[in-house]
């Protein structure tokens, strides 16, 4: 008898087990969904037009067309869009090699990262007017960038990041010169986010094992942010955010203090993370066709990639915060393909980052 009900409860075990997987099957990035997100930036990085630039004019001879300005970064409506654009390019190299999608993206790739180009990107941010051009969202992405195509095998026949790597210096030196000067954090739930712009830059200093990067956005993250409890997160989201800061200062943390010390951190930081009976509703989006209002979909995908990275953090409420990633995933996942240029045009990186992350737990 006793082994007949083993054999019952290994049973539905091993059923429930299978029908977790076939749930989450959504949320796995396979080569199909992949490939069916990989098209949105294959199709707009060499689209010019709509196009949004964010220079400073210093004389009419300024005013040049997006591609002049930005060889490579002149498609998918804005240059950070189209540098995360590539990003995503390139971690479908990194996980599907020797494939039609891979083959397209080092295609793109080939024309994209040339010397010529590399430079002309680089003489944009030489005026003094335009030094802080993308600063840091932008940067954070071109780094985040750079270090993908680095661990890329085809990199090292086709020298990609060698190509960019002035560009790359360039933003790294931007990285050096202004945090020191950066007094107070900035906590919006846009572009200028500090968190976030530190948080990748972080990842790239680690990766190219650039120490003294490293070193000083770990003492700047301390800085800021060592002291801060009890944030607001029920005030979020803003009407256009596309970052929580609440959350996006906690998965910097987690990145720079050591697990025990962050785990304390947190906690006092956000104590409804440990509450087993926290909820957080998704953003709404109402008009897609609204580029500013269309950034909450991105916020769903952005507050996931942190929910999947602090459940490692609280293994006790991982399957609750897991849960609430998956469903922030879910709220905008269906519309990001196929959807108003407003949206397609950037929201495949951040599901594409937020499913990265879920891999990972």
């Amino acid at each position: 008898m006793s082994r007949k009900i083993g054999w019952c409860f290994g049973l539905f075990f091993s059923m429930s087990s299978a029908f977790g997987q076939v749930a989450d099957a959504d949320l796995k990035l396979e080569y199909a969904l992949m490939d069916k997100f990989a098209q949105l930036p294959l199709t707009c990085i060499e689209t010019e037009y709509p196009y949004k630039l964010g220079q400073v004019l210093s004389s009419d001879a300024d005013l040049k067309a997006p591609r002049e300005l930005h060889p490579i970064f002149y498609g998918c409506f804005d240059w950070h869009s189209s540098v995360h654009g590539h990003w995503l390019l390139a971690k479908a190299i990194q996980k599907f090699p020797n494939t039609e999608l891979s083959a397209k993206a080092i295609a793109l790739f080939d024309r994209q990262f040339t010397t010529e180009k590399v430079a002309k990107e680089l003489a944009f941010f030489s005026t003094n007017l335009n030094q802080s051009f993308e600063r840091t969202y932008g940067w954070a992405w071109l780094l985040k960038l750079h270090a993908e195509l680095a661990t890329l095998p085809d990199d090292k026949l086709h020298k990609w990041s060698t190509n960019l790597q002035p560009l790359t210096d360039h933003i790294v030196k931007g990285y050096l010169d202004f945090l020191p000067k950066l007094v107070y954090p900035i906590r919006v739930g846009e572009h200028t986010n500090t968190a976030f712009g530190l948080s990748l830059a972080l990842d790239y200093a680690r990766a190219s094992t650039n120490t003294v990067l490293e070193n000083l956005i770990v003492q700047r993250s301390k800085d800021y942010y060592l002291q801060d409890a009890g944030c607001p997160i029920t005030w979020e989201p803003s009407g256009f955010d596309f970052i929580s800061p609440c959350l996006q200062e906690a998965e910097l943390m987690g990145k720079v203090l050591p697990k025990p010390e962050f785990e304390k951190w947190l906690v006092a930081f956000l104590p409804e993370l440990v509450d087993p009976n926290f909820k957080l509703a998704p953003g709404i989006v109402a008009d897609r066709t609204d580029g500013k209002l269309v950034h909450l979909d991105g916020l769903n995908f952005s507050r996931a990639w942190c929910f999947y990275q602090l459940a490692e953090a609280l293994p006790a409420h991982k399957k609750n915060l897991v849960a609430i990633a998956d469903t922030h995933v879910r709220a905008s996942m269906s519309q990001v393909a196929g959807s108003d240029y407003m949206g397609s045009h950037w929201l495949a990186s951040f599901l594409v980052y937020a499913l990265e992350m879920r891999e990972k737990i």
